[in-house]
């Protein structure tokens, strides 16, 4: 079936106008082209291509063209090439073609291997750019092979996408890039979808950083960075992806069904049974079936997401959402605590032995010795709404409430909401630092994140809880709130979930860390509470870990700023930078006082100079004590 001219006359308008364009190809096939671009890549699938594989390298990128290997693809595909190449090479003073293909085989150790296609016209440091990046990349723990062969950049079977008369005449350069198919069984044709999604990923930015040096060394279009090259409008497979992963996200409130409920009338019968006792929690009942929660999680078709980015991105939070119902379904069990340290991760040596260091040199805190004495629930909460009010003020998007309830001790911050507990009682000297970290830090970036066009932000990335409390805890410090008793709390936090990961129980816990630790016993029982509900919870060791990280990023020059644009972990900053390089994240809408008023910023530029976790409260740190490492991602 040949392109009637309604096709083409649009194609024409859309390229002309730099507007996106996304055309089905009569017969099979697709444009995809992103806005005016110096490039195309081109996959043209051959008769006895057995899956759809190779087209999906192509997806994702700016500009690409997958086509048909019958007659009339065939035809159709030189001719929208053509077509592209007329309206869109003026526009820079020359064009790139990358045309991908699947080598006849895959070598015996299955090792990624590319063969580069290129006349002797190729521009040199383009070549050698895409050589370079293609053989850093690692497939299941092998190298690529890069091999660069003077040959006409043509698939195997199919004749040239332009007459040498039509490169000529628009300046446009061809280059071919044979791909080994390592993701495929060589005898059975069996898909492995990781592998593809893997190579995918990396042959991917390895065409991008190619196109960004074809741009400024043989156009005259100047890129500020090679991800402004990648694609900006999304595929309604990313948005339906994106949407029915946040409906399953707001359904689960993870947090709070993980949290018991009678926590105040377990402490009072743990007390009146002279803590010999070790008392039961309840917890609230599931208002959802887990099966059928995963059964719909599952069904979200995530493979037709086309940018590899975002694809890695949305199976990640799949995963992490199966294992956190998994966790729900097995509260009060010892598969609680195993699903735990899949999302959390364990307490390493060094983290610990840092906790152990914490707990020695700070000398315990005694009860009376603050001398502004405490606030209750409805004081701190009145304070709360009043800092609301303030963000609001200067920020109208910024949204937020608060709600005392007798279910809860503590704190809690569920999407848009402060939960104070109604036994509530805190140092008033801590009640600014507490508002910034629960407002200033885990409000603002839902927030934050809700003004972004992916609903991940607002809900939270894969491990972005060890990120959001490094945060929160240093907004404390940024106010003036952080004091020795509480990073000796934080430090006690990590020693009790080491505990529960080595098999101690509550009355083992509880006794270690009054009896040894010399915490009063509420403070004691609190943090042996948030340590075994639920079967052994580690959640609470990401607050030391987390400050230390993120003292570190900010000593080796880090900005804190971007932090704050949603829920996000430390592992997906290059991701937010280069989908803010492709303007398809903006900048964070809200940015906390504490960041901008002179004593904040002074503190900041402190921590910049390499500040230990110890400095933030002034006592000398133990600098022979091992680099704590970062927790796998779950």
């Amino acid at each position: 079936m040949a392109l009637d001219s309604t096709i083409v006359q649009r194609i024409r308008e859309r390229l002309a106008t730099n507007q996106p364009l996304r055309c089905q190809v009569p017969g099979g096939g697709v444009l995809n082209v992103d806005r005016q671009l110096p490039f195309l890549c081109v996959f043209r699938r051959p008769r006895n291509e057995i899956d759809a594989s190779m087209a999906k390298l192509v997806r994702g990128e700016g500009a690409y063209l997958v086509g048909r290997g019958d007659r009339s693809g065939r035809r159709n595909t030189r001719e929208l090439v053509q077509l592209t190449v007329a309206e869109l090479a003026p526009h820079f003073g020359a064009f790139l073609i990358v045309e991908l293909w699947a080598a006849a085989e895959a070598s015996a150790d299955m090792a990624p291997h590319f063969t580069l296609a290129a006349p002797a016209r190729t521009p040199q440091a383009m070549l050698e750019t895409l050589q370079a990046e293609l053989g850093r990349m690692r497939v299941q723990r092998r190298r690529a092979r890069v091999t660069v062969e003077r040959l006409p950049p043509v698939a195997p079977g199919f004749s040239p996408l332009l007459t040498p008369a039509q490169a000529q005449a628009h300046n446009v350069f061809v280059i071919g890039i044979e791909v080994a198919p390592i993701f495929r069984d060589p005898t059975t044709g069996t898909v492995f979808p990781l592998v593809l999604r893997r190579l995918h990923r990396g042959l991917s930015l390895a065409l991008r950083r190619c196109f960004y040096e074809f741009a400024v060394s043989a156009t005259t279009h100047r890129p500020d960075h090679f991800h402004t090259l990648g694609r900006r409008a999304m595929v309604k497979a990313v948005w339906d992806a994106d949407a029915a992963l946040a409906r399953i996200d707001q359904t689960v409130d993870f947090l709070l069904l993980v949290t018991p409920t009678n926590a105040e009338a377990a402490w009072r019968r743990f007390r009146r049974d002279h803590f010999a006792k070790a008392p039961a929690f309840r917890y609230r009942s599931l208002p959802f079936d887990p099966a059928k929660l995963k059964r719909s999680l599952f069904a979200i078709p995530i493979e037709r997401v086309e940018d590899p980015m975002l694809a890695r991105l949305f199976g990640d939070e799949r995963q992490d959402l199966e294992r956190r119902l998994s966790m729900l379904v097995d509260r009060n069990t010892p598969s609680f605590l195993y699903g735990s340290l899949q999302v959390y991760g364990p307490v390493d040596d060094a983290l610990l032995d840092l906790a152990r260091d914490i707990l020695q040199r700070l000398p315990p805190h005694r009860s009376g010795s603050d001398i502004r004495g405490t606030v209750g629930a409805a004081k701190f909460a009145e304070a709360a709404r009043a800092e609301i009010a303030r963000c609001t003020a200067r920020c109208p998007q910024f949204r937020a409430r608060v709600e005392i309830r007798a279910d809860l001790t503590g704190l809690m911050v569920s999407r848009d909401c402060l939960y104070v507990g109604a036994s509530l009682q805190v140092s008033a000297r801590r009640v600014e630092a507490l508002i910034q970290h629960e407002i200033g830090v885990h409000i603002a970036t839902y927030c934050n994140g809700a003004d972004q066009p992916f609903a991940q932000l607002r809900h939270g990335l894969t491990g972005y809880e060890e990120l959001q409390e490094g945060l929160a805890v240093f907004a404390e410090y940024l106010v003036g709130g952080f004091t020795g008793p509480r990073l000796r709390l934080l430090a006690a936090r990590v020693v009790a979930a080491r505990m529960v990961t080595e098999g101690s129980d509550f009355l083992s816990i509880f006794h270690a860390l009054r009896d040894e630790g010399q915490f009063d016993s509420r403070t004691a029982y609190l943090v042996t509470m948030r340590v075994t509900r639920g079967g052994g919870f580690t959640k609470d060791a990401v607050y030391l870990r987390g400050l230390v990280s993120l003292l570190k990023h900010l000593a080796d020059g880090g900005e804190i700023e971007p932090l704050y644009v949603g829920k996000i972990a430390e592992q997906h900053m290059a991701f937010v930078r280069e989908l803010q390089w492709r303007r398809v994240l903006r900048s964070p809408l809200f940015i906390p006082s504490y960041l901008t008023d002179e004593a904040g910023r002074e503190r900041l530029a402190a921590a910049r100079t390499g500040l230990h976790v110890c400095d933030l409260v002034g006592i000398r740190p133990n600098l022979t004590r091992t680099t704590i490492r970062k927790a796998p991602p779950s």
